[in-house]
């Protein structure tokens, strides 16, 4: 996957996002290519990059507590399509960097762009808050 850039936090990426459900139900692929904000981005001992990302969707969350809906501003900078778009704070995925579920943008990017901070600081406390509950999903293939 040469080319992509560095997965900085608040980078948002195309990636096909595998959610809890669906790996619970023993699926290992996400269903689609979806945008995902890069969450947090560590290097491990032996040079591999993980990163961790937190998928963007057009479902309204169940509970709106743990979402944050994108500005038509932000969807905009973004280039992402005019419908509702909310970041779920509820899980995330890991992965290693560059990997086999990253896609390039409907038109040919290699990323959306970046979040606004404000955006990303509430994302990262909604996170935060929900500390090792946090479902994550961890895909090593």
């Amino acid at each position: 996957m040469a080319g992509y850039p560095e997965p900085i936090p608040g980078l948002v990426i195309r990636y096909s996002y595998l959610w809890k459900r669906e790996a619970d139900l023993g699926q290992i692929e996400g269903q689609k290519h979806r945008p995902c904000v890069v969450v947090v981005c560590v290097q491990q001992v032996d040079e591999e990059l993980v990163v961790t990302v937190a998928p963007i969707t057009h479902t309204p969350p169940a509970d709106p507590d743990q979402a944050i809906a994108l500005t038509p501003a932000t969807r905009r900078r973004l280039e992402l399509d005019e419908q509702k778009n909310w970041i779920m704070a509820t899980e995330v995925n890991a992965f290693f960097w560059p990997g086999p579920d990253l896609a390039p943008t409907p038109d040919g990017r290699l990323a959306y762009g970046e979040l606004p901070a404000v955006v990303f600081e509430k994302l990262i406390r909604k996170i935060l808050a929900a500390g090792s509950q946090l479902p994550q999903v961890t895909r090593n293939e």
